[in-house]
């Protein structure tokens, strides 16, 4: 025996049987506020960011410091864990990346990092980079800001 196809249901249907049918009651649905456009919402996380970005700390080498939430452009440090300032520069360097597309073209690098690698075959290394200081923030343990501590 074959089973039997229940007839399609319009959409004129489906609003009866959920009460939704009456004439008077549709023009209730559109009273809604229109949705806020996810451009918004866009927009405001990058003025955020932006500000975020240009929010300056003033370090001294032996500074522990992380990155800022979102602005981490570099494998090194990983997030949330400290480096130490070794040196803060006087008058940035510029990147000398020549790709006009790369996120690291003329990037003012103001900050020496030196920290320690827990993989590969340099693991246990300390090893010192150029950064960025606009993408740092004093790091913290525990809600605690450590400025100055050893390592």
């Amino acid at each position: 025996m074959e089973p039997r196809k229940k007839d399609p249901l319009s959409s004129r249907a489906l609003l009866d049987r959920i009460g939704l049918g009456d004439p008077q009651t549709a023009p209730l649905l559109l009273d809604d506020d229109p949705l806020d456009s996810p451009l918004d919402t866009l927009a405001q996380a990058l003025v955020e960011r932006y500000q975020s970005l240009e929010a300056r700390h003033t370090f001294r080498p032996g500074d522990l410091v992380t990155w800022k939430p979102g602005l981490r452009n570099r494998r090194y440090p990983r997030d949330g864990k400290p480096a130490v300032v070794l040196e803060v520069l006087a008058a940035p360097l510029l990147d000398s990346d020549t790709e006009t597309g790369s996120t690291y073209y003329r990037e003012p690098l103001d900050l020496v990092l030196g920290l320690f690698l827990n993989e590969g075959e340099h693991r246990g290394d300390f090893l010192s980079w150029h950064f960025d200081g606009r993408r740092f923030q004093p790091w913290s343990q525990g809600g605690r800001a450590r400025s100055g501590a050893p390592l």
